[in-house]
């Protein structure tokens, strides 16, 4: 099966680490054999002179192809004109697009087109298989349906996408639903959790995990008292402002910011005039080798967004024995089934004090909060997109059976 897939988040040489999970599923499909896979990620730059600034002046050194990020990738440039088009992106990218795959299928034909988000993605992949004349498959994974289907221009391009498609992926049981409420075709959207690098978030212990940190260049991790970890861009939409809100109400506890963001200057100088701010670390952007350390060194993993699918890092932080602390968002209660998994609390900062005061009250082990997510790896993940695509296209199955369904 030769599948053409389109991700506009995704690795680069330039931002290894962006969309470094849609890498990871991409690479593990690569490696069960079974998949012919040409992938393309879409760069946007937008026009002259805003194309000449940071972050843009970097993407335009971008090679048109490269397997840098472990798998060969191409990366056409589309035009982008940011916060005013976006309802637009996908027309744009189709056009950028088409010339390389109708290259590409003419020399080896492809079987079907898949898009790894709902928006830009899908519409855009949607024009494409119908210039291929070829099947249509999108995975949507959160804030894809949250924002952009709060967007009629938008929400108008992606159900006309599902509408299109021969089938759709959802990253939980809850973003199904919503995917429903909003109008797309129930019988065609089918689950697939995230996967795990399992080699890389495991449970080390506490100690040992902020020791090891802390001896990072430019990095310090608290040796003593409870540590909260809040990982996550630092944008309004992740919450971080409600868990430092939260710190007045825990005063022996420490928060580590991991991530970087527009939000930086907003949330540092709430740390200051709440009094906070020496319990409150901006640790920048981690490098995803270093994320399990971090994850490790926490007591309580706490990430109060507004909206999510089922975040990957919810996995990540479960898989390295730290409780999570969580909005009633997308899949929450899929992956907080037990009290030895965290807190599922509203988004206010009493709550969230409320919820972290608990946990330390009566911690879990690491290996109890690990074994949540031993289901969950990207083995698992590759082979049920897979069995899903093999689905869509009517082929049979292989003759061994998966090692577990890619769902609770």
């Amino acid at each position: 099966m030769h599948v053409l897939s389109i991700a506009t988040l995704f690795p680069n040489p330039v931002k290894p680490s962006f969309g470094v999970f849609v890498g990871n599923q991409m690479r593990a499909v690569v490696a069960q054999g079974e998949i012919e896979l040409t992938m393309v990620s879409p760069i946007g730059i937008p026009p002259w002179p805003l194309s000449n600034r940071e972050p843009y002046a970097r993407l335009k050194r971008i090679p048109d192809c490269s397997e840098d990020v472990g798998l060969r990738v191409h990366y056409p440039r589309f035009t982008t004109f940011p916060k005013v088009g976006g309802d637009t992106n996908p027309g744009r990218i189709a056009k950028a697009v088409l010339p390389l795959v109708r290259k590409l299928h003419k020399e080896k034909p492809f079987d079907l087109v898949d898009a790894q988000f709902f928006f830009p993605d899908g519409p855009a992949a949607a024009i494409i298989a119908r210039e291929l004349g070829l099947p249509l498959t999108i995975k949507s994974r959160g804030a894809d349906i949250h924002f952009w289907g709060q967007r009629p221009h938008a929400l108008k391009q992606m159900l006309a996408a599902a509408n299109q498609s021969a089938g759709l992926l959802a990253v939980s049981q809850a973003l199904r639903e919503d995917m429903i409420a909003l109008g797309m075709p129930a019988d065609r959207i089918e689950i697939h959790y995230t996967g795990l690098d399992r080699e890389k978030f495991h449970p080390i212990e506490r100690g040992a995990a902020r020791a090891l940190v802390s001896a990072m260049p430019n990095l310090e991790i608290w040796p003593e008292g409870p540590l909260l970890v809040t990982p996550g861009a630092l944008i309004p939409r992740k919450g971080q402002a409600l868990v430092i809100e939260a710190l007045t109400r825990l005063p022996d506890a420490h928060l580590a910011l991991a991530g970087a963001g527009e939000d930086e200057a907003r949330l540092k100088a709430l740390a200051l005039k709440l009094g906070v701010s020496e319990r409150v670390q901006f640790l920048g952007l981690i490098d995803h080798e270093l994320l399990p350390h971090v994850l490790c060194a926490a007591d309580v993993l706490v990430l109060p967004s507004a909206s999510e699918g089922l975040a990957n890092v919810w996995v990540e932080g479960l898989a390295c024995g730290t409780p999570i602390v969580i909005p009633d968002i997308g899949g929450a209660r899929e992956i907080v089934s037990d009290a030895s998994a965290g807190r599922i609390a509203e988004r206010t900062p009493a709550a969230i004090a409320a919820a972290v005061e608990d946990i330390l009250s009566d911690p879990p082990s690491q290996d109890e909060v690990a074994e949540h997510v031993s289901r969950f790896s990207w083995g698992v993940n590759a082979e049920n997109i897979v069995r899903f695509w093999r689905g869509v296209l009517g082929e049979d199955a292989p003759a061994e059976e998966p090692q577990e369904a890619d769902s609770l």
